[in-house]
């Protein structure tokens, strides 16, 4: 019996997940990247397709919310940046900006990275709040969520590594800075053994850096469209209010989410910085 209700459990989940008129996955339909703006019901905008040299470089849904969240970042850091050079005091949007941008250097930086963290809070900052403004945009309807592409997550993680590798070398120079990734004390035959093993650990901390925020950012989505899709395969009104209910609640618990995956990708950055600067800590 338990068998026969996971296998249907199973086929309802499937086809929860395709669309009704032509089989499209309906699910991936929504959350992966188009060459369109997709206003379903009302209808969708679709974008230019460009070519370079036979390259495709055409404008899709995620780089036109891509522009929009670092357009969103750049005016709104501006407009608190000029806010302060009118007053010292500040008040409304700044003030609240202000506790988000004190945390981060306060909370995140200062403890994480030790002396010499200043020199990495603008990057610490863009990275946080280039984040925060594209996983909220997400949650707007009609919009898409940057970060649930896996690409973009990709060139943040990238950009996390290179800071480290470029503070940790500045710090105890080149050499310097490779011979302290090897533990001291280390018997000299493990070390082609060590080496490889911290080689590979370097590497590894960006991947799970773009891996964790794209897999948590895309899964949310996936849930509340698969809850919705439950009402049309299941045809029941008596389904919508427990369907609807449940994606209100996982919806916003993605509220929380997109804060909490801004927070942890700046702490671990940073921490990855702090851990690479100071090595014989």
């Amino acid at each position: 019996m338990d068998l026969q209700n996971s296998e249907t459990l199973t086929d309802t989940l499937q086809k929860a997940t395709e669309h009704s008129s032509g089989g499209d996955n309906w699910i991936m339909h929504h959350i992966m990247d188009g060459n369109y703006l997709d206003f379903t019901p009302f209808g969708k905008i679709y974008l230019p397709h460009l070519e370079l040299f036979g390259i495709d470089i055409s404008i899709t849904r995620h780089v036109v919310f891509l522009w929009i969240s670092a357009a969103l970042l750049i005016f709104i850091m501006l407009k608190v940046a000029k806010a302060y050079k009118k007053s010292l005091v500040p008040s409304g949007m700044t003030n609240f900006f202000e506790i988000l941008i004190i945390f981060v250097r306060d909370e995140i930086a200062k403890p994480t990275i030790g002396k010499g963290y200043e020199k990495f809070v603008p990057y610490l900052l863009t990275a946080f709040f280039f984040i925060l403004f594209s996983n909220f945009l997400g949650l707007i309807p009609f919009s898409a969520t940057v970060t649930s592409n896996i690409s973009v997550t990709v060139v943040l993680a990238v950009s996390s590594f290179l800071v480290t590798q470029v503070g940790g070398i500045q710090k105890n120079g080149l050499f310097g800075y490779f011979k302290g990734l090897i533990p001291h004390g280390v018997p000299v035959f493990l070390l082609p053994i060590m080496l490889v093993v911290e080689l590979l650990g370097l590497f590894t901390k960006p991947f799970a850096l773009a891996i964790r925020l794209f897999a948590n950012m895309t899964a949310g989505h996936i849930v509340i469209y698969a809850l919705i899709s439950l009402i049309f395969v299941m045809k029941s009104y008596f389904i919508a209010p427990v369907s609807i209910g449940m994606a209100l609640f996982i919806y916003l618990l993605e509220i929380l989410v997109a804060l909490l995956q801004a927070y942890i990708f700046t702490m671990l950055s940073s921490l990855f910085i702090g851990m690479a600067v100071h090595q014989d800590h």
